[in-house]
């Protein structure tokens, strides 16, 4: 089984397209959202066929990602941005790589090349954070925030992380790689976003550089 697991906060014009796009793509798959949103973000999904999981007041990205990955029940764990930026259509193709046994996770990197939708301060700053865990890591990182990856619900349950503070698409890259699950890196498309961004450009990369080196130097938990 498919689970799709994806967070919200007031994402009242894409999640509806975003589901839409998921269900065409696979019509089983359980579709699992964390919502914070003030907005009609919950009743327009449920209206879909999502699971809702309300945390509200919001409690932040990390504890809402926790949550969400930690309540999916499917044998794979697909996230999503409910943003409409990430290819639905590639969600039956990465899946596949973990319920195979393949791989125990599958990396969605936007960076194969500078994506149109993507601004070149955002692309750059991206860049640099990847050719800085590649250099501490020993491995070729091209993509350490991606809102699209795959996780067997295996890796799930074996795997700590910190919730707590920003970046966590970071810890949930490179911490599985360090602790010996086997990762796979898949280029996709990066599209236009719907709906306005909620990402604190600075605190996400002072948390960025901090999840790099506790995860580099702090040792195997």
């Amino acid at each position: 089984m498919i689970s799709v697991a994806m967070i919200t906060m007031n994402e009242e014009s894409a999640v509806g397209p975003v589901i839409e796009s998921i269900k065409e793509a696979v019509p089983d798959a359980e579709v699992l959202i964390v919502d914070s949103s003030e907005d009609r973000t919950p009743e327009i999904a449920e209206s879909m066929g999502a699971k809702v999981i309300r945390q509200f007041p919001p409690r932040g990205y990390g504890r809402a990602m926790d949550l969400a990955l930690r309540s999916a029940s499917g044998d794979v764990i697909v996230t999503m941005d409910c943003d409409n930026t990430y290819p639905a259509e590639k969600i039956p193709e990465v899946a596949q790589f973990v319920l195979s046994g393949e791989y125990d996770m599958v990396d969605c990197s936007r960076l194969e090349k500078k994506p149109v939708a993507m601004p070149w301060p955002n692309f750059i700053v991206n860049k640099l954070f990847a050719w800085l865990a590649s250099l501490l890591f020993f491995r070729h990182f091209t993509d350490l925030h991606s809102g699209m990856r795959a996780y067997s619900s295996k890796l799930i349950s074996n795997i700590e992380w910190e919730p707590d503070g920003a970046a966590l698409p970071v810890e949930l890259l490179l911490k599985p790689y360090h602790e010996g699950f086997k990762v796979k890196t898949f280029f996709i498309d990066y599209h236009d976003r719907l709906g306005a961004s909620k990402m604190n450009a600075v605190e996400t990369s002072l948390w960025t550089v901090k999840r790099i080196m506790r995860i580099r130097f702090g040792g195997r938990r």
